[in-house]
């Protein structure tokens, strides 16, 4: 009886010693594996998963003060470049642009009359000649009869007196003509200082109307909507955002260790939870950030203190992806991302150059308009006299 009982003890112990032998062994196998793995592939690679999508937040704000009467655009709707998203009451305008006009007007015609009395003084010099002439002639004729005892010293003194004063009221109209010539300069009408700075003005008030349409800057998608039909803005209110989001990359945060043999134009593999790491994107690094994330922090850590802990430090890494890629499976701002860079190839250079290979596509504006050009010159035509007037400031 003591026998059997001693047997039925061994049993589970041998059982227990087998299953601790082979939980051991898978062990010592995963082991080894885990380390052939990083010694052949991970040696070459750096990874991440605090990293997130990033992109360009472009803010539309009003270039000018007014009330907001038409909203055309949500937030989540999507806008391309020079789409109407505001519109702004166009009433200041409409009067600052009919000023303009009239003030236009008036520069020509103060221009034109100012050539009027060029004229009129070119004739007045003529006359002013003509009695100086004759008031010489008349002073030579009372100079020979004066000896002859015909005419009195009196009568010879006044002729010479009459003669100087008409000397010198040519000489002053001919000073009034050259002032005025001065004034009207040797451009036409079109190119007179004076109706060049009043075309100016008529320009901007042009500009300030047309800019009572707030319109998209750039395509992507309408985010954080703040404005509302009604509200009085100014030049500093921020009404909404547009979020191109064909333009969007990663910023992934490395530890500082990681970045020794990190260099620029390194492949990346990029993961998303977006889509549950069934899409790989294709990227390189574009650049490295010029300091960690602490470094520009609003309150940066003081370390100068006796109970200083060392932390380790993350730098941000910047990613481009795949334009094609993106395009198929496109990303949101703030996404979280998984970011492996192949750091094998080393004869990229450190630092980058250049991150952004294209300008960003937003349109630009130079103020011009044909349209307000041909009305510009209509006014000058309207009130020169003139019915071909080139438009003021234009070649």
């Amino acid at each position: 009886m003591t026998a059997v009982t001693a047997d039925t003890t061994a049993r589970p112990r041998s059982g227990r010693r087998a299953g601790f032998t082979i939980l051991a062994l898978v062990l010592i196998v995963a082991a080894l594996g885990w380390a052939g793995y990083d010694f052949l592939f991970a040696q070459g690679t750096e990874s991440t998963d605090d990293a997130y999508v990033s992109g360009d937040i472009v803010q539309i704000t009003s270039e000018q003060a007014g009330t907001v009467i038409g909203l055309h655009v949500d937030d989540t709707q999507t806008v391309t470049a020079g789409q109407p998203v505001i519109d702004l009451d166009p009433a200041d305008s409409k009067i600052a642009m009919d000023a303009a006009e009239a003030g236009l007007a008036q520069a020509v015609r103060n221009v034109k009359a100012t050539l009027a009395q060029a004229d009129q003084l070119r004739a007045q010099i003529a006359m002013r000649e003509a009695d100086v002439k004759r008031a010489d002639d008349d002073t030579r004729r009372r100079g020979a009869l004066i000896a002859t005892g015909a005419i009195s010293r009196e009568d010879f003194a006044h002729a010479q007196d009459s003669s100087a004063a008409q000397a010198a009221s040519l000489l002053a109209a001919r000073a009034e003509l050259e002032q005025t010539l001065v004034k009207i300069g040797s451009t036409p009408i079109a190119s007179h200082p004076d109706v060049l700075a009043a075309a100016s003005k008529l320009r901007s008030a042009a500009l300030a109307q047309r800019r009572t349409s707030i319109v998209a800057p750039a395509d992507g998608v309408i985010a954080r909507r703040s404005v509302q039909v009604g509200q009085r803005v100014d030049t500093t209110t921020p009404l909404m955002a547009v979020v191109p989001l064909t333009d969007v990359w990663i910023d992934a945060n490395f530890k500082e260790a990681q970045l020794r043999n990190m260099r620029i134009g390194q492949k990346a593999k990029i993961k998303t939870d977006i889509y549950g790491g069934t899409i790989t994107y294709d990227g390189a690094v574009a650049g490295v950030a010029a300091g960690s994330g602490n470094a520009f922090a609003l309150l940066p850590p003081q370390n100068a203190t006796g109970n200083w802990i060392k932390i380790v430090q993350r730098v941000p890494v910047r990613i481009l992806i795949d334009p094609d890629q993106l395009k198929a499976n496109p990303l949101r701002i703030g996404l979280s991302t998984t970011v492996s860079v192949d750091v094998t190839d080393q004869s990229g250079p450190v630092v980058a150059t250049r991150v952004r290979n294209q300008p960003f596509p937003a349109k630009r504006s130079d103020g011009a308009d044909p349209d307000v050009d041909k009305l510009i010159a209509q006014i000058i035509a309207d009130n020169s006299g003139s019915s071909e007037v080139a438009p003021a400031g234009t070649k």
